[in-house]
C-alpha cells in the first residue's frame, strides 16, 4: 500500500511550503488580485479555446459527433474548465481529472494543458511526466470514441503539446525561484550592511568612551587637586590665588571643549558624521602634559629619548600620550606626593617604550571618584596597537605602567 500513500501525497495539497521554494509559497499564498485577474483569464481561454475546439470538430464532415457525444464532450471540458480554480491547490489532482475527463471531451484539451503547466510550477518534474505520459493514450482513447480512422495521428502532436506545457511550467518555476533568490540575496546584502553599519557605531562609540575616559579624567582630576589646594592652603599670595585659579578655568575650559566634541559625536546620525574640532595629541605633546601636570604641584622625573618624534604614526602618539596621561592621572589620585618617573626612549624600526613608575601610596588621602576602568581601556588599546602592556607594582614596591609600542 506504499504506492497508494505516495500517490495520495501527490494529489493533497501541501500543508506547508518548502522552504525556499517560491513556487510551493505561492500555491498556498492568498490570492491577490493580479491573481484573480490570471485565473480569471485562464478560465475564460480555456473556455473559449474548448468551445472553438468543440465546434469544429463536431463540423467535421468525414465523422460528425452525435447530440450525445456533444454533449458529454461539453460537460466534461466544462469540469475540466471549472477546476483549473484549484489548480494551484491540488496541482496534481486536477492534472489528472484533466486527463481522464479528455479521453472524452476534445473541449477540455486546452485546460489540460494548463493544469499540466501548473503542476509542473507547483510540483516537481516526475509527476508532472507522469501526467504528460498519460496524455498521449488518452488522446488516443479520444480519438477512437471520435470513430477516427487514424488514431496514431494524434501521438506526435499531443506529445509536443505536453512536452510545451510541461517546459513553460518549469520555465515560470525557474523565474520565480532565480527572482526569489535575488530578492533574498538583496535582503541579506541589506540586513548585512545594517548588521556592520552598528558594529562599525558601536565600535565608534566604544572609542570615544575610552577617548572621553581617558582626557576627562585627567582635566577633571587637574581640577580636584587646583581646587584641593586651594582649599587647604588659606594663606597663599593673592598672585598665586589668581595662578591657581587661572588654571582652573583653563582646565575647566578644556574638559569643556572635549567634553563637547564627544558629546557633539555621539549626537551625529549614522553617514553624517562630523570631524573632530579638538586635536588630537601626538608623540610631541607629550612634553606639555608632563608640564602640565607639574604646575599642580606633582613631582615628576621626565626623561624622553625619542627620534624622530615629528614623524612618529598618529595613533603611535597617541596611544603613548593616553598611557601617560592616565599613569599620571593615577598618580594624582592615588599616590599625590610620591615622585612619579617618566620615561620615553624609542625610534623607528625599534619600537616604542614608555614607562611610568611611582611609589606606592594607595589609599594615603581622599581621592576624586573614578571608573577603575582606565588601566583596562590601556591594555584594550595597546592590545589593538600590537603592543604588549603591564601594570601593577613591581619587586620593589612601586608601581608600575609600562608598555611596547610597535613603530
Amino acid at each position: 500500500m506504499s504506492w497508494l500513500r505516495r500517490w495520495w501525497a501527490l494529489t493533497a495539497p501541501t500543508p506547508v511550503p518548502a522552504a525556499g521554494d517560491p513556487a510551493a509559497a505561492d500555491e498556498l499564498a492568498p490570492r491577490t488580485a493580479r491573481d484573480w485577474w490570471i485565473e480569471v483569464t485562464a478560465f475564460v481561454g480555456a473556455v473559449a479555446l474548448g468551445v472553438s475546439i468543440l465546434s469544429i470538430t463536431g463540423d467535421v464532415t468525414a465523422h460528425p459527433m452525435s447530440a450525445g457525444q456533444v454533449a458529454v464532450d461539453a460537460t466534461f471540458g466544462a469540469l475540466c474548465c471549472l477546476s483549473l480554480w484549484w489548480r494551484r491547490r491540488w496541482p496534481f489532482g486536477v492534472a489528472l481529472l484533466c486527463v481522464l475527463l479528455g479521453a472524452l471531451s476534445t473541449s477540455g484539451t486546452v485546460a489540460g494543458l494548463l493544469a499540466l503547466s501548473s503542476l509542473a510550477l507547483y510540483r516537481h518534474v516526475r509527476p508532472a511526466l507522469l501526467v504528460a505520459a498519460l496524455f498521449v493514450p488518452s488522446a488516443v482513447v479520444c480519438s477512437i470514441w471520435l470513430g477516427r480512422d487514424n488514431t496514431t495521428s494524434v501521438l506526435l502532436p499531443t506529445a509536443a503539446l505536453a512536452a510545451a506545457a510541461i517546459a513553460w511550467g518549469m520555465y515560470v518555476r525557474a523565474r520565480r525561484q532565480l527572482v526569489a533568490t535575488l530578492l533574498d540575496r538583496a535582503r541579506r546584502a541589506e540586513a548585512d550592511q545594517l548588521v556592520r553599519a552598528e558594529r562599525a557605531r558601536l565600535a565608534e562609540r566604544t572609542r570615544i568612551a575610552r577617548e572621553m575616559h581617558d582626557v576627562l579624567a585627567h582635566r577633571i582630576s587637574l581640577v580636584a587637586l587646583h581646587a584641593g589646594a586651594l582649599e587647604v592652603a588659606r594663606d597663599l599670595p593673592p598672585a598665586q590665588v589668581r595662578e591657581s585659579a587661572t588654571l582652573l578655568r583653563s582646565t575647566a575650559h578644556q574638559a569643556l571643549e572635549e567634553l563637547r566634541d564627544v558629546i557633539g559625536v555621539l549626537r551625529d546620525e549614522p553617514g553624517m558624521g562630523r570631524p573632530s574640532t579638538v586635536p588630537q595629541p601626538t608623540l610631541a605633546d607629550i612634553p606639555r602634559l608632563v608640564e602640565e601636570t607639574r604646575r599642580t604641584g606633582a613631582r615628576i622625573d621626565f626623561d624622553m629619548q625619542v627620534e624622530a618624534v615629528d614623524t612618529a604614526p598618529g595613533p603611535l602618539g597617541r596611544d603613548a600620550y593616553r598611557i601617560v596621561q592616565e599613569a599620571l592621572t593615577n598618580v594624582s589620585k592615588h599616590a599625590r606626593g610620591t615622585l612619579a618617573h617618566v620615561r620615553v626612549v624609542g625610534a623607528p624600526d625599534r619600537g616604542l617604550h614608555v614607562c611610568v613608575r611611582n611609589a606606592s601610596a594607595w589609599g594615603a588621602h581622599t581621592t576624586p571618584p573614578g571608573s577603575g576602568t582606565g588601566l583596562l581601556g590601556l591594555h584594550e588599546r595597546v592590545t589593538l596597537a600590537n603592543g604588549v602592556l603591564v601594570h601593577g607594582p613591581d619587586a620593589s614596591g612601586d608601581f608600575v605602567v609600562e608598555a611596547d609600542l610597535p613603530w
